[in-house]
């Protein structure tokens, strides 16, 4: 009875008026039998981006997936867009496959559950797939006549609790997204899903992205930088404030195996510098973020994320530094203009990157 205490009063706390319980039911292998819903949208729970920024309680704990670590304050309801109506969580841009348990089903495409709850982490991962899609497309990058070319225009498939350990990866040669469950369970945490798109993200742009270390950086710095972007924008769109640092990445899942607050699996937002790389991706990566992040300050998320995406076309998968800072650099001057690209050469140079 717990449990269902707890889900009333996030469905309480997430839909203004609102007395009755409403669950999302859990389908049977099949849908035979079961009415689907005609509606492409649909609602429900989820956390933005992550308890731990939303609430701005730095003490929050995994507690083996309990339902009650954390406050029914710290989920919102959202609309889950471009769903295909059958009831499952599969629609345009995102395709939930999971085989550690039955797949959400709602006739009423309506799907509120706590993270006791495995079926939780398939709608987080639905919803934040499909937002970071959709902001991409609020971008422009539509493929449509004077528009910018599409990035990743798929539905994205995705296996949730699929990884043992606290880990998470996008598989290129499957077009996979697998989320782990070591700790907090990856997919809690929306930076983390956004993160792992970014991969899917930079594959779909270049085949065989990553091939050298440098490159392979890139790619995570990146990652980490998506996360943010689109966690910040869809927060933005929702009216959540955000109550931890903007630049940690992965709050919620870092207090797993972080000691001290605030908890960060890595920040888009540190001094680290070219001359001082390390030979890990992820250490290496926040050398790009940081760049990223300061192009974001200079020239406004919008106009910053359109270059960045769009460079990234001309990426070869071994880049340099060196080389994908150049591209970024053209990129800017052709999309916004010599000042934009100053700024940018500016945020590259800070980092100490050779040749820009």
């Amino acid at each position: 009875m717990a449990s269902l205490t707890l889900r009333q009063t996030i469905v309480a706390a997430v839909t203004a008026g609102a007395v009755t319980l409403v669950v999302g039911a859990i389908a049977p292998s099949a849908s035979a039998g079961r009415a689907q819903p005609s509606s492409t949208t649909g609602t429900g729970a989820v956390f933005i981006a992550n308890p731990v920024q939303s609430t701005g309680d730095q003490s929050l704990t995994d507690q083996k997936d309990s339902a009650t670590a954390v406050p029914a304050g710290a989920y919102y309801s959202v609309t889950l867009q471009d769903l295909d109506g059958s009831g499952y969580l599969t629609g345009r841009w995102a395709n939930i496959r999971s085989e550690t348990g039955d797949p959400a089903f709602s006739a009423t495409n309506t799907f509120v559950f706590d993270r006791h709850d495995d079926q939780f982490e398939q709608v987080m991962a639905y919803f934040w797939i499909t937002e970071a899609q959709r902001y991409l497309r609020g971008l422009g990058f539509t493929g449509q006549p004077g528009q910018l070319r599409e990035v990743n225009a798929e539905s994205q498939d995705l296996r949730i609790n699929q990884w043992g350990a606290d880990n998470s990866f996008s598989w290129d040669k499957k077009d996979m997204i697998k989320l782990g469950k070591g700790g907090v369970d990856d997919a809690e945490d929306g930076e983390v899903i956004v993160h792992e798109y970014g991969h899917a993200v930079h594959d779909a742009q270049v085949s065989g992205f990553g091939t050298s270390l440098e490159a392979g950086s890139i790619g995570e710095g990146f990652g980490d930088y998506l996360a943010v972007t689109v966690g910040l924008h869809v927060a933005a769109q929702n009216g959540v404030a955000v109550l931890a640092p903007a630049a940690c990445v992965a709050d919620w899942d870092a207090t797993s195996y972080t000691a001290n607050a605030p908890h960060c699996l890595r920040r888009v937002d540190t001094n680290r510098t070219y001359p001082n790389r390390v030979g890990q991706v992820h250490a290496d990566g926040q050398i790009w973020s940081r760049a990223l992040w300061d192009i974001r300050t200079a020239l406004g998320a919008a106009v910053a994320d359109r270059i960045i995406v769009e460079a990234q076309f001309d990426f070869a998968p071994n880049t340099s530094f060196q080389a994908a800072a150049l591209a970024t650099i053209a990129t800017a001057n052709e999309l916004a203009g010599p000042a934009a690209a100053n700024a940018v050469r500016a945020a590259f140079q800070d980092r100490e990157i050779p040749g820009v």
